[in-house]
């Protein structure tokens, strides 16, 4: 075991202020690190949470007693994140952050950072200094080089793209240079080489390097429970995450509509939900489920014949994957972004483009269930060589330590692959 280590989580969400993988994952690399004794401040913008969702939640998260965490909260209230937004400065934050980061820390680790502190609070603090691409924020204002929310990019129309989004232009994005960000950062850390490429090919020419990210096994996820006590010998295929047009369910409701062979299940909540429950009107085949956590969304995971990706946009990765594969359960995903490296390296899954690809994929999985445990069981195994805890920390920490010598011997750490 390393000796333990000082670290600062910086993140704009963190659950239970949270919506999607990046706040689940830097909980889920937050708690495994405090596990080894090591000592974790997370920092995050619960101005910018209240903002966007309207409310606050009402349950709370219970931390290991080696967390700290840091809920900035500014009597500004909306102006924070908006200023942030605008300036790429934390103009209401900036004393918090620096006073919190003055204790001192082996490693700042920066995630998700648009409304927490723009690209300028990679300027404080000292240490070790990571940036996990968890998300095309740095080369895209929309984070997710979804074009006009219709399609994904394939070439940047920034100024237009933000006002179909109903997003006010970034103002800092049109004088500020990646070389800023990039001498304040030793080492940027890309989920998926698919992420590592796309950044490249937009100009972003710095160190990285691929860290796929993982899942806890007894994992206790994000997506409370309607009865679904009648699910029992019901066939199903199963979708979980955010309801959210980039997401790509709507794609998969024409074709379970009166698909005879299965059922599909939709685990989660989000702003599109209210479209998606019209288009599946009076179906008796598609069943919207809510917000799903604990055992009942493992019972989910475990019964189905396989979890749906159908996103529309470049996934940088997933944890809903390795999470199916934890219970043995293959996936089928679309063939853009991160998803494909995912399921040819498993060899636990299905790609489709095309409709007819997504119905042959259906049937090949419901009607030959002994293809389906096969590819449920090499998921499992891929969990554990590739999406474990263990694996994550072991090259977490190799990283980290080649790192501290290049800093130790005032070493370049060279553009391009890390490790």
């Amino acid at each position: 075991m390393n000796s333990p280590l000082s670290f600062c989580m910086i993140t704009t969400f963190f659950p239970p202020f949270n919506f999607g993988g990046d706040g689940v994952f830097v909980e889920h690399l937050t708690d495994a690190l405090a596990r080894l004794g090591h000592r974790v401040d997370v920092i995050h913008c619960m101005d910018s949470y209240r903002v966007l969702s309207g409310h606050l939640p009402k349950s709370t998260r219970i931390q290991h007693p080696n967390v700290t965490v840091h809920s900035l909260k500014s009597p500004f209230g909306f102006l924070s994140p908006l200023s942030t937004h605008q300036t790429g400065y934390p103009i209401f934050k900036s004393k918090r952050i620096r006073d919190i980061l003055a204790k001192g820390f082996d490693v700042i680790h920066y995630h998700n950072i648009s409304l927490v502190g723009g690209p300028e609070v990679v300027r404080f603090g000292e240490g070790i200094k990571l940036y996990t691409l968890h998300e095309y924020w740095l080369v895209c204002p929309m984070h997710v080089l979804f074009k006009f929310s219709r399609a994904e990019c394939k070439q940047r129309s920034c100024l237009v793209c933000s006002l179909a989004h109903k997003r006010p232009p970034q103002f800092w994005r049109y004088f500020y240079s990646f070389e800023r960000i990039k001498k304040h950062i030793d080492l940027f850390l890309t989920p998926s080489r698919f992420c590592m490429e796309k950044h490249r090919e937009m100009g972003f020419d710095a160190p990285m390097a691929h860290l796929p990210n993982f899942v806890p096994f007894s994992e206790k996820i994000f997506i409370c429970c309607p009865d679904v006590s009648d699910r029992e010998n019901i066939p199903y295929f199963l979708f979980v995450g955010r309801l959210e047009k980039i997401k790509g369910i709507q794609t998969l409701i024409p074709t379970f509509r009166h698909y005879p062979k299965a059922e599909l299940w939709i685990a989660g909540k989000g702003s599109y939900e209210g479209h998606l429950k019209h288009l599946a009107k009076d179906s008796v085949n598609i069943r919207f489920l809510g917000y799903q956590r604990g055992e009942s969304l493992a019972e989910l995971y475990r019964n189905a014949i396989a979890v749906i990706i159908p996103s529309l946009c470049y996934e940088i990765s997933s944890l809903v994957i390795p999470e199916a594969f934890t219970h043995r359960t293959p996936v089928i995903a679309r063939k853009l972004g991160g998803m494909p490296e995912i399921v040819e390296k498993s060899n636990a899954g299905i790609l489709f483009e095309t409709e007819d690809e997504l119905l042959h994929a259906l049937d090949y999985l419901a009607e030959n269930p002994s293809h389906r445990r096969a590819l449920g069981e090499r998921g499992y195994k891929a969990y554990l060589e590739y999406w474990s805890p263990n694996i994550h920390l072991k090259k977490y920490f190799e990283l980290i330590d080649k790192v501290k010598d290049k800093k130790s011997t005032n070493n370049h750490i060279p553009t391009g692959d890390f490790l």
